[in-house]
């Protein structure tokens, strides 16, 4: 598995709010891979998140404002690990950092972003509702026919990216939460990025609630789609 991320530089990014209790499973998940370059964005924890990460002698960057999509476009646009893959990892272990081999296996392969489906074969979710799964493929429509993206998830966010994409993607990405992930993978089909998707399995969170309001998150991924449908070049 280590040889598959060797020809590579590949550089780990979390972001964080009070994952305290969940966080060593993933940087140990991580570690055990062989990479060194692992970035902890935190949204200003309340508990000892920043305490854990720096156990791990990984890199910390305070997040200046709020929210999982704020955390991401400040990491994009700062180019704060001098890689050439950036994996995007939840910190409440529902992803599973042994996958990542694979994704940076199809990347390799002169994919500029490979992302993860919980709906191709060997993909699964242990962690979404029902609700959460209609309005997953109500938006999931919505984008194939909108700009003939030929995905089968939309709204995960474990994903890997080259340099150039990142590169391209970081000034053209305006989301402050959840809704980041699709907005993500509108912009690479928009910018023309070639995507590759490859099984991936969502545990359940480990411990603690999740952020995620499944009303209120999807309206805003609504709200994005809409923006980018009148905003279509």
């Amino acid at each position: 598995m280590l040889s598959l991320i060797m020809p590579l530089k590949v550089g780990v990014v979390i972001p964080t709010l009070n994952e305290e209790k969940n966080l060593p499973k993933i940087l140990d998940g991580i570690v055990e891979l062989g990479i060194k370059d692992i970035l902890v964005i935190d949204g200003k924890s309340k508990d000892g998140t920043v305490a854990v990460a720096k156990n791990y002698g990984v890199k910390i960057v305070s997040q200046d404002g709020t929210g999982k999509g704020d955390a991401i476009v400040q990491v994009f646009n700062n180019g704060y690990l001098p890689v050439d893959a950036v994996v995007m990892l939840d910190a409440d272990g529902s992803m599973i950092p042994s996958e990542i081999p694979s994704f940076i296996e199809k990347l390799e392969n002169g994919y500029d972003v490979v992302k993860g489906s919980r709906f191709l074969k060997n993909g699964y979710s242990e962690d979404m509702s029902t609700f959460r799964k209609i309005g997953n493929f109500f938006f999931l429509f919505l984008v194939r026919f909108l700009w003939n993206a030929d995905y089968t998830d939309l709204c995960y966010g474990f994903a890997v990216f080259n340099k150039d994409s990142v590169r391209r993607l970081a000034p053209t990405l305006k989301s402050k939460n959840f809704e980041i992930e699709t907005e993500v993978f509108i912009k690479a089909q928009k910018l023309g990025l070639s995507v590759a998707e490859i099984p991936s399995v969502e545990l359940k969170r480990v411990h603690g609630k999740s952020n995620l309001r499944a009303f209120v998150d999807g309206f805003r991924i609504l709200r994005m789609i809409i923006f980018e449908i009148l905003h279509s070049d």
